[in-house]
Parts: structure tokens; C-alpha cells; sequence
């Protein structure tokens, strides 16, 4: 039986709500943590909160363009890639080879059964266990694991995610080096992010706000006048400078 650190997540985005309620509980008998949503809002609102392995999409969506959301599926930057499977009614040749080009991993057409669906997934997702399985990182009781997107302090589950979970990613690759604000913005956001320097620190407050909840704030310190590093906290003897 999976368990947190092992249970895929898939975001299923049709249209048809009995397509999607009915794959989305098939998904979880069979061990998968899935969930279903109709609309585009939906799909980006759920892409920002949390990190799915692979997104099933309908082809045909309304109001919209499912390429815009493919794009924005694309996108995404978190350790591993995110998954594609389009769902679609069209069989010609033309749409199957435009849904693969649009970086699609696989091209399911309707209607379908629900055992070709749940092998197509696994299919699609084996090599997230094989070749793409990056080491776990850890500081200390702090371990984050990139497949799952998972922080736990002490083997307890930390709720973290979006642009905190980003940087603490980077910080815990980059560990004991210090970072000042620009680097920062270049390296988890993106250059081409509309960010500035209160965004960073921003985030770093909530980071090391999320991290208290566990009593983990000190892992992330900052070097006064320079900017910010992840290290083992220090011991506390005359307080926890470069912690605050």
C-alpha cells in the first residue's frame, strides 16, 4: 500500500464530470491520490497548491484552449517533471500526432475503459520510480524528497509547497552556501520573474514560519548584510545568531 511518501498525485481535468469522478475513484482504489476538476481556474488553482505527478486533460475543453493549460502544465518548475495524458474523442491520425507534439507523454482516446486508463498511468509514470529518482536530501531531521515534493522534520509531514517549497528545495541542494536576494530571484524564480527583493523575504518568513510547526525554523539563517543560507541550526548558547 503507498504511503505519503510513495502515493502518486494526479490532477484529472475533463469537462464531463462523470468521466472525471469516475477515473479520479478508480485512480484511488487502485493506490493513486487523485483529484478532479472541470475548468481551467480550477486546474491552475490546484497546480499552484500542490505538485502533481501527472495531469490527465481532456483535449476538448471549453472556454479555453487545452494547450494553454499544457503550456502552463510545461511550465511548471519543481524537481521533477509533471506527467501528460490527454484524453480526447478525436482519432485521426492528425490529432493524435498534434497531441503528442503539443508534449503530451501519451494520447488516450474515447471512449476508453477504466483498466486501459489506470495501465496508461502507470505506464507513464514507472519511470518517475526508475531513472528520474533523485536522492532524497537531508540536513540534519530535515529531509526533503524531490519525486514526492515531501519535507518531513523528524519523520513528522511538513504541509509545504509553491514558491516555499521552491526555496527550500534550493537552499537544502546548496547547503551552508549563502545566497544573497538576486541570486535568489534568479535561481527560484526565474529571471524572468517579476519579483523583487520583499518577495524574497517574504517567503523566507513564511518559510521559516511553516518550518516552526516542526521547530525547524533555524535551518534557514540569514548572514546579516548579504542575505540568506540553510545550515544545521547553531547551538544556543548565547542565542542563535544569523537565525532571525
Amino acid at each position: 500500500m503507498p504511503t505519503a511518501d510513495t502515493m502518486k498525485h494526479i490532477l484529472i481535468v475533463d469537462r464531463d464530470v462523470a468521466v472525471t469522478e469516475t477515473l479520479r475513484q478508480r485512480l484511488t482504489d487502485v493506490g493513486f491520490a487523485a483529484r478532479g476538476v472541470m475548468h481551467e481556474a480550477a486546474a491552475a488553482e490546484a497546480l499552484a497548491a500542490y505538485f502533481p505527478h501527472l495531469v490527465i486533460i481532456d483535449w476538448n475543453l471549453r472556454g479555453y484552449a487545452a494547450l494553454d493549460l499544457i503550456q502552463r502544465i510545461r511550465a511548471v518548475h519543481i524537481p521533477r517533471p509533471i506527467r501528460l495524458i490527454i484524453l480526447s474523442a478525436l482519432a485521426h491520425e492528425q490529432d493524435v500526432v498534434a497531441g503528442f507534439d503539443s508534449g503530451a507523454d501519451d494520447y488516450i482516446v474515447k471512449p476508453f475503459s477504466e483498466r486501459e486508463v489506470v495501465a496508461r498511468v502507470c505506464a507513464v509514470l514507472r519511470p518517475l520510480s526508475r531513472d528520474e529518482k533523485p536522492a532524497s536530501i537531508a540536513c540534519n531531521s530535515l529531509v526533503l524528497d524531490p519525486i514526492t515534493a515531501c519535507v518531513t522534520v523528524r519523520g513528522k509531514l511538513i504541509d509545504i509547497r509553491g514558491n516555499e517549497y521552491r526555496l527550500l528545495e534550493f537552499l537544502m541542494s546548496n547547503f551552508g552556501r549563502t545566497f544573497n536576494r538576486a541570486q535568489l530571484m534568479a535561481r527560484v524564480w526565474g529571471a524572468a520573474a517579476v519579483v523583487d527583493e520583499r518577495t524574497v523575504d517574504a517567503n523566507v518568513r513564511r518559510l521559516r514560519k511553516i518550518l516552526s510547526t516542526a521547530g525547524a525554523a533555524a535551518y534557514v539563517q540569514t548572514v546579516r548584510g548579504f542575505g540568506y543560507r540553510l545550515a544545521a541550526p547553531p547551538c544556543r548558547t548565547n542565542g542563535s545568531a544569523g537565525s532571525s
